[in-house]
């Protein structure tokens, strides 16, 4: 991930700039399962958990030696992975799929590459593949398959041997030719490289969903991005490819700070579950329960999705802090299922004081309530006939009143009166049903005829 800090995600916009995704015919049937998935996990595992420092990025920054970061090599056991573990645990959160990294900034595969030793099989005390059986573990349970992957490398001998041909040129020594001179012929070694090993992915585990990092660096015709999604494709028609290829992805990433305004494409926030990517051994910020449910109700309110981040430890094991997290999600995912999997984006901002979804068929609007309310919440502008409104995770009918206005022309403001003794410890949902599908007045100013 690019190494990028920020305030509390509520001050800011989305973090990356907008990405254009290629519009493709058969975009709309292959992106159906992701936008109703709501809830993914992000692993980043690999040889930086040994130190506990940070991915890739402290070599690349002077922090610590090349060769110093790679004698975590040595400390890479592995020896208590257990993915289907890992796959029960991101179930019970109530995720539908989850992203590995199988291979970050500093070229460490995570499978038995056959394009270099820089593996952990040939490499680590692991002395296995970690891909083959995490994706067999999610598919067991269920879960789709996501596979991230760097596309720079900076231990591969090709790659700092072009840089964009602009005014930001890269200057770091893993960036641009240390000759300061481009080389296209070995440039286009690194890419044949970078082809071979994503064919090798493909072959092993078809990933459902491909999950790129590091296309800052270079333009898209040097990366040549069209070919690459071609292949990609080629290998798996419905596959699903992440924006971080200049244009030819098919949803967007945010990180870290959920958009102000959603985008109207499919995408997804990717999030740390402290301030880490991978395990930090020093990193004890882990985020609060209620800080998790409020961005996720925020994200899937906005018609995206959350990408949770998880950072295991060398040996495999999830710390227990990231754990309980996980467990406290589940059984609030689990009690409010039906207002999060298979939801269409939320109520635009002014008619309710917080995130909200909709039925597909628009005849059920789910209000998510943050905090206890001091006195009855309020809707505005509905213009339908309400049938009933319950209250999620009891068999709770609640009472309303629609105070003002005319149904059929300007709605008044609707009052539900909340019981304080029935609410969720972490945010309750109320399920507010419709005699038709929604109709909402979006009206400036209205007289009011009849009253």
């Amino acid at each position: 991930m690019k190494k990028i800090f920020f305030l509390a995600s509520w001050l800011i916009v989305s973090s990356l700039p907008a990405q254009q995704t290629v519009s493709l015919k058969d975009s709309t049937d292959k992106m159906q399962w992701f936008k109703d998935a709501k809830l993914g996990i992000f692993i980043h595992y690999g040889i930086y958990a040994v130190n506990g420092g940070g991915t890739s990025w402290p070599f690349r920054n002077g922090q610590i030696s090349y060769a110093d970061y790679m004698k975590q090599l040595d400390g890479f056991t592995t020896k208590n992975y257990h993915p289907e573990q890992w796959a029960k645990l991101f179930k019970e959160a109530g995720a539908k799929y989850a992203v590995m990294t199988s291979k970050h900034h500093d070229g460490v595969a995570m499978w038995d590459t056959q394009l270099s030793d820089l593996n952990v099989v040939k490499k680590t005390p692991a002395g296995r593949d970690l891909i083959a059986p995490y994706a067999k573990a999610l598919r067991i349970e269920g879960l789709k398959v996501g596979i991230y992957f760097s596309l720079l490398d900076w231990s591969h001998p090709d790659y700092a041997t072009l840089f964009k041909k602009n005014k930001d040129k890269i200057v770091n020594l893993y960036d641009s030719p240390a000759s300061g001179v481009e080389d296209e012929t070995r440039w286009q070694k690194f890419l044949t490289f970078r082809d071979g090993q994503l064919k090798e992915l493909a072959d092993l585990v078809n990933p459902d969903l491909w999950w790129f990092d590091g296309d800052w660096t270079r333009t898209k015709e040097q990366w040549k991005m069209k070919e690459l999604r071609q292949d990609l494709l080629s290998w798996n028609s419905k596959t699903i490819l992440n924006d971080r290829l200049q244009g030819y992805g098919d949803y967007q990433t945010p990180e870290q700070g959920v958009p102000i305004v959603g985008p109207t494409e499919p995408w997804e926030l990717c999030m740390t579950i402290n301030d880490s990517w991978s395990y930090g051994k020093n990193d004890n910020n882990t985020k609060s329960l209620n800080y998790i449910i409020n961005i996720f109700t925020d994200c899937i309110s906005q018609g995206g999705n959350l990408l949770l981040d998880v950072g295991p430890t060398e040996d495999g094991s999830i710390t227990p802090i990231q754990t309980e997290r996980l467990k406290g999600l589940g059984r609030w995912t689990s009690k409010h299922a039906e207002a999060i999997y298979g939801t269409t984006r939320g109520l635009p901002f002014g008619h309710f004081f917080g995130p909200t979804t909709l039925s597909k068929d628009r005849k059920t609007i789910y209000c998510f309530i943050l905090n206890t309310p001091k006195d009855d919440i309020t809707l505005k502008g509905i213009k339908n006939n309400i049938t009933q409104i319950r209250l999620l995770g009891t068999n709770e009918k609640l009472i309303s009143k629609r105070i003002g206005g005319n149904v059929t022309s300007v709605p008044g403001i609707l009052r539900i009166t909340l019981p304080a003794e029935k609410m969720d410890l972490n945010a309750s949902v109320i399920a507010i049903e419709l005699d038709s599908p929604l109709k909402l007045y979006r009206a400036k100013v209205g007289a009011i005829e009849e009253n």
